[in-house]
């Protein structure tokens, strides 16, 4: 036990998403009490991993409104203005600092982020970066969504969509879609900190990314999906070392090839559950993608738990992107501890996906 690092957890709740169904999905839940996803997840390592191995930091504090399941009295903010308010102006990456502080609090212990929004883990990895330095850091991010694609390439697909796509989910008249700000969010927090140098391109591994534009989108003229998809296409000629969903589900070479890359004496594990959406479980915030099977998921663990023990040292972890208002965040929260469990200590699953309803773990498989 001496030579296990101890893993120090901190939460957060901060869920500020200005999606319609998730704000619909929030108004519906309002007064609902489910324990957040730090809460859920902590009560399976609580339980099962012993207490000399983990410690923990808590949760940092969020403004109510912004939670998973507001109170009552905080209805009249849960629309699309104030969330998408927060979300330009930064509010998402200040949240982040704040969790990078605390973060930064539990050297040297191994900090282990549980939480909503994923760019979160942008505060975490930022502040293991200054203190290791950004060339001897590894980041693998598993996640369906590349995270990495900054607002105004994201603009411009949702204005080529509206303008060629009578199908287009979007609404023309919607003033959200326009002349939004580069703000650091869920999804363009990774290319952030590239910018910003806390993470260097050739240490940046992306698995499970179901988003990838197809070989057609790249055939198009119209400089503003030439701009979008040019985003996708820059971060492998960058270094960015990418495995695809089909990569994933198609064998083990492709990400066998990629983790052997690893050199840096740290490697920090970022885990976004939507890299099982639809399949290891539904209760993740965004269902747009569909990710790996439980079984697949167990087996990317055991891959990225193998360069732990080839040499790179766990610098820290994050899960993040359990939705605790879905009726399924149980079986969700046993897959996170799970794929916890295994990265950090190495620790097998010998139980299966059925949930037992009166204890609310799996039942064992035989």
């Amino acid at each position: 036990m001496s030579d296990t690092p101890k893993i120090a957890f901190l939460g957060s709740a901060l869920d500020p998403d200005e999606r319609q169904p998730a704000l619909a999905e929030k108004l519906a839940s309002l007064g609902a009490t489910p324990p957040s996803p730090y809460e859920a997840v902590m009560a399976h390592i609580r339980r099962e991993v012993e207490p000399g191995l983990w410690r923990e930091l808590g949760s940092a504090p969020s403004p109510p409104w912004l939670g998973p399941c507001p109170q009552p009295d905080q209805a009249a903010r849960i629309s699309l203005e104030p969330m998408v308010g927060f979300i330009d102006s930064d509010g998402c990456r200040r949240a982040a600092q704040e969790v990078g502080r605390m973060a930064e609090a539990a050297a040297p212990d191994v900090p282990c982020l549980i939480a909503v929004d994923h760019s979160l883990a942008g505060g975490v990895i930022a502040s293991l970066s200054r203190r290791l330095g950004p060339e001897n850091l590894s980041v693998v991010v598993a996640d369906a969504h590349t995270d990495a694609i900054p607002m105004g390439a994201v603009a411009g697909a949702v204005a080529y969509d509206l303008e060629t796509n009578p199908d287009s989910v979007y609404d023309p008249a919607d003033p959200f879609l326009r002349g939004r700000p580069d703000s650091y969010n869920a999804s363009s927090f990774l290319h952030h900190l590239l910018a910003e140098g806390a993470v260097l391109a050739r240490n940046l591994y992306l698995l499970g990314v179901a988003d990838w534009p197809p070989k057609k989108a790249t055939r198009l003229k119209d400089p503003r999906m030439r701009a979008y998809v040019g985003v996708y296409t820059r971060l492998p000629r960058q270094g960015v070392g990418v495995a695809t969903r089909g990569d994933l589900a198609g064998g083990g070479a492709k990400l066998g090839a990629l983790l052997r890359r690893i050199k840096t004496p740290y490697v920090y594990v970022s885990l976004d559950l939507d890299v099982g959406a639809g399949e290891a479980t539904e209760a993740v915030r965004f269902n747009d993608r569909r990710g790996l099977g439980r079984a697949g998921l167990i087996k990317l663990a055991r891959a990225l738990r193998g360069v732990v023990e080839g040499g790179a040292a766990l610098a820290g972890l994050d899960l993040c992107e359990l939705n605790s208002r879905h009726p399924g965040r149980e079986q969700a929260a046993r897959l996170a501890a799970d794929l916890i469990g295994l990265i950090a200590w190495g620790r097998e699953p010998i139980l299966d996906a059925k949930m037992d309803p009166a204890g609310g773990r799996p039942q064992e498989v035989t």
